[in-house]
């Protein structure tokens, strides 16, 4: 297989679900995605998850974490925080290490289960944020399993992530986009985890294993997008002009014109960690790390989706 001379250009992992990303020059690797991403998650007063989707709002809140906090094997001390900041609120500060309350009846998409539950400072800092009752929750991975949807990826899991551990995307797909779109729009409108660049545009459809820094990332599913792209991460403001020009070059029908059409849009690859080894060093990516692929299907009509 020849090999491309795909590279990372950037890593974005997102703590708290429908909230702002952080870009990171390296990020641990573990089973359900990069450590920290999707870890905690805004629910409603029946413990259901709070997205872009019906609270745009979420976009505006900015996370940051301590920069150790993503070199491998570091440990939260008492004084380690998660610090959340929106428009016309003051700062919130969650604690990394403190134990939490058990909170039940938590709800993503088709799972349910229990949560740590951030209490009530945070609970009302989202409340007055929102308009509306909000509650912060952190996944318990001690005692909560969340399967990914086992037909294209028996076996693994992840926490609050919509659907799989990884998501990639290449620059050459977002230019593609671009040159189509009046206003250009920045990669954060897809809530990538892993962006590379260096190959030809929409290659990562083809891409069933890669290896980024010895680790073999596989291709489970083609991913298809909901209305957040059409989202202004800098305003909270939809502006539909991006799923209506993906629907022209990238939905099901145009791609997969032999499937069942069930009017969806891709852009970006699902991945999962094909061999996640327990012991051993090294378990990062960082940027600049090659991207070498080592096995491809030939067209996005034979790829999983």
């Amino acid at each position: 297989m020849e090999k491309t001379k795909a590279r990372v250009t950037s890593i974005f992992v997102y703590p708290v679900k429908s909230c702002r990303g952080i870009s990171v020059p390296q990020a641990p690797l573990t089973p359900t995605g990069f450590r920290w991403d999707r870890q905690w998650l805004v629910v409603n007063s029946k413990g259901r998850a709070y997205t872009q989707r019906v609270e745009p709002k979420l976009a505006l809140v900015t996370v940051k974490l301590p920069d150790e906090a993503f070199s491998e094997g570091w440990l939260p001390t008492a004084n380690s925080f998660m610090v959340l900041k929106a428009p016309g609120m003051n700062e919130l500060k969650i604690s990394l290490s403190n134990p939490r309350d058990v909170t039940d009846g938590i709800s993503v998409w088709e799972w349910s289960g229990s949560a740590w539950d951030e209490g009530q400072e945070a609970a009302n800092w989202f409340s007055n944020y929102l308009g509306k009752p909000g509650r912060l929750v952190r996944f318990n991975a001690a005692s909560e399993t969340r399967p990914v949807d086992p037909q294209y990826a028996n076996g693994h899991k992840v926490m609050f992530s919509d659907g799989y551990p990884f998501l990639l995307l290449s620059q050459g797909s977002m230019d593609a986009l671009n040159n189509l779109l009046k206003e250009p729009v920045p990669v954060n409108r897809f809530r990538t985890n892993i962006l590379v660049d260096g190959c030809e545009p929409f290659s990562e459809d083809l891409w069933t294993e890669i290896e980024i820094n010895k680790f073999a990332f596989q291709g489970v599913k083609l991913c298809s997008r909901c209305k957040v792209p059409t989202i202004d991460q800098e305003t909270a403001v939809a502006k539909p002009d991006i799923n209506e020009t993906l629907k022209t070059f990238r939905s099901d029908k145009v791609l997969r014109p032999t499937g069942k059409v069930q009017g969806k849009v891709f852009m970006g690859q699902n991945m999962v960690l094909k061999n996640f080894l327990k012991d051993g060093k090294g378990k990062v990516i960082k940027v600049g790390d090659p991207v070498n692929v080592v096995k491809m299907v030939s067209s996005a009509a034979e790829a999983p989706a």
